[in-house]
């Protein structure tokens, strides 16, 4: 399963790889990515394929709720099938 990950909030050290690493120890794989600062607020989008976690997909966005938590960012997941119905018409 693909799905789409979206990271907001106040630019600081460490978000990128606060974000990377917990993927990473998820066993959730970046496909894409792309980020920016606008204003000093960071944004970053990313597409990630789930078909090697071992966690649902509830477990794993609530993980990375936590992980932006932490890190002082929004972290956001969808699955990329609800994503793009929502984004067509």
């Amino acid at each position: 399963m693909k799905a789409i990950l979206t990271v907001i909030g106040k630019d600081r050290v460490g978000i990128i790889a606060g974000v990377s690493s917990e993927l990473a120890e998820l066993s959730v794989n970046i496909l894409d990515v792309s980020q920016t600062i606008m204003n000093g607020y960071f944004t970053m989008m990313m597409i990630l394929d789930l078909a090697d976690a071992e966690q649902s997909f509830g477990e794993i966005k609530q993980k990375l709720a936590d992980k932006g938590a932490d890190l002082g960012v929004q972290i956001k997941i969808q699955r990329e099938e609800i994503f793009t119905s929502m984004h067509s018409l």
